[in-house]
């Protein structure tokens, strides 16, 4: 009966928890402390105040590629807003291997923030984050509450705008 009771327990408990880490709207975001593109240590939370918008990739996703382009350009539309520290970009890869993650970087020039721990689908962090198909992302607000999540296109540049709008 203990074994029993114990392992409902456990089961109770690990449902609980898991419905704790769920990845919703108005939900607080967890924090990420990874590895900067540079070797310098970042986490999430040196952002608190800001609008940020955490977008997992990675060099092996075609999609996630072709989705550079225009961060690039929504970073450069709304550099104002990051200037005054109102808004900024997260790129999480879920690469293994550096010199590819380097060279997208190079490749595609992009100046907003890079982390990665190179650990593949076995990233904490994309776990953590619920991460089961790429590009992923998700939109929290100053105070670290996620707004919105996996949005792209037209809808992902609305929505950052009309967000930096309100502000």
């Amino acid at each position: 009966m203990k074994n029993g009771f114990k392992l409902l327990f456990f089961i109770l408990f690990s449902s609980y928890m898991n419905a704790q880490n769920k990845i919703e709207i108005g939900k607080k975001a967890p924090e990420i402390t990874m590895t900067k593109a540079d070797g310098t240590s970042f986490s999430l939370s040196e952002l608190k105040g800001k609008l940020v918008l955490i977008d997992f990739s990675a060099t092996w996703c075609a999609p996630c590629v072709e989705e550079q382009p225009q961060l690039k350009t929504m970073y450069s539309t709304y550099s104002e807003q990051i200037k005054n520290n109102q808004f900024e970009i997260v790129g999480v890869s879920l690469d293994k291997n550096k010199e590819n993650w380097q060279k997208t970087i190079d490749r595609f020039q992009i100046n907003w923030i890079q982390i990665s721990d190179l650990k593949f689908w076995k990233s904490p962090v994309a776990k953590l984050y619920e991460v089961d198909e790429l590009p992923f992302n998700v939109i929290i607000d100053g105070q670290g509450t996620i707004l919105a999540k996996n949005l792209h296109g037209k809808e992902l540049e609305d929505f950052i705008k009309k967000s930096l709008t309100q502000n």
